[in-house]
């Protein structure tokens, strides 16, 4: 994998130099950009160990109240009002998608591809993310359940949107991310359901509700699907990072426009959060939150677009960009496969060997959960080696 950056390791000088013209050439020769398949990759590895076990193991084995107790708990959901690391991920997950759909884009249209043909691929893509999506929750024991909770169903919504607007120029798709997040306020504020009209209030609002009305039935966790309308505001702001690393401005401009934005959301989130307007509550995607984690994402594609794509610091990557090449694929088998099977199975292998050995029973599935993430990681590798990638 080719880094985009053909100057090498960058100056001051080349940071003020314009980007090479030629993105199309860029596209058609297959280089790709090293620091959105890292970011990407990241996230999913970050993933691929909450799904080991690994963050709740961690957490049985330290004390509350200890520093490292504190650590492993940024790896949790924050339980309502607040923000812990961990509820980053989702955000992150769909503005990666964003960025990445405008280069697929700019690839397809770099190959003479009509906007019908392109509308036709979203769609297609819509589709069967929301129905993996759907099949991620569908068996529930021994029955089958209709769940719309899934980042697939939110992310079918979210990069359809993401796609309609893509050809407005960035500031109208901004006003529209803008338009979207007031639409949610409006929604929990002053829609007046009796028994869901408490808009910040977790199994009273108006999120709540409309889970009802869909699926009869209400999270316990305060989860809600119509997430996707407030989140819809990251794919949005993925897209426009993705056209503004796809121009032809100097790294420093690209830099410059990832950080004011990201620093302006970042700001304005926590403002409605500290003057009581808006409480930061991910499990509902309130406007705050969704503004502070867009600043987030920004500021981290920032930093790795500097770090890797111009500083050309590349050593210690392949292991994510193994993951980032198939992100879908490793997501669905981990949320399938390894949490109905593949857990319990190699759990149990390494339960078995390792506890006759004398060894704590905290290590050993410390041990199990990171043996179980190198099964993953492994076939992610193998697919990588073997040029096989999984796309929707």
């Amino acid at each position: 994998m080719e880094n985009t950056n053909p100057q090498g390791p960058s100056s001051q000088s080349n940071l003020d130099a314009p980007q090479p013209l030629a993105v199309r050439q860029m596209i058609s020769s297959g280089q790709r950009l090293l620091s959105l398949d890292f970011f990407r990759g990241l996230v999913m590895v970050l993933l691929m160990l909450e799904s080991t076990g690994l963050y709740e193991h961690l957490m049985d084995d330290t004390s509350p109240g200890t520093f490292t107790h504190s650590l492993i708990t940024e790896f949790t959901h924050h339980p309502w009002h607040g923000l812990h690391l961990w509820d980053l991920i989702q955000p992150a997950f769909m503005f990666i998608a964003g960025t990445a759909m405008a280069f697929s884009i700019t690839k397809q249209e770099g190959l003479g591809k009509s906007w019908k043909t392109q509308a036709r691929h979203a769609l297609r893509r819509s589709g069967w993310l929301f129905f993996w999506g759907v099949l991620d929750y569908a068996v529930r024991g021994d029955h089958l359940s209709f769940e719309l909770w899934d980042v697939l169903t939110q992310l079918s919504f979210t990069m359809l949107v993401a796609f309609l607007i893509f050809r407005w120029k960035p500031g109208y798709q901004i006003l529209l991310s803008a338009a979207l997040l007031l639409l949610s306020e409006f929604l929990y504020r002053f829609i007046h359901v009796p028994g869901f009209d408490q808009p910040f209030t977790d199994q009273h609002n108006f999120g709540n509700y409309i889970d009802w009305m869909l699926m009869r039935k209400i999270n316990p966790g305060g989860w809600v699907a119509i997430n996707c309308i407030p989140t819809a505001a990251h794919t949005i702001w993925g897209a426009v990072a993705g056209k503004w690393l796809l121009s032809s401005r100097g790294a420093k401009s690209k830099i410059r426009n990832l950080v004011i934005m990201g620093i302006t959301l970042f700001a304005l989130g926590y403002f409605l959060d500290w003057a009581s307007i808006t409480p930061i509550i991910k499990r509902i995607a309130t406007t705050s939150f969704t503004l502070v984690s867009g600043g987030y994402c920004l500021l981290a594609l920032a930093l790795c677009y500097y770090w890797i794509d111009v500083r050309n610091h590349q050593r210690g990557l392949y292991p994510f960009l193994v993951v980032s090449r198939n992100s879908i694929f490793i997501y669905l088998f981990f949320e399938i496969v390894v949490s109905r099977w593949l857990f319990d199975y190699v759990h149990t292998i390494v339960k078995g060997v390792l506890l006759p050995a004398g060894l704590p029973l905290a290590w050993v599935l410390i041990l199990a959960s990171l043996t179980l993430f190198m099964v993953e990681w492994s076939l992610c590798r193998w697919l990588y080696r073997k040029k096989i990638f999984f796309r929707l």
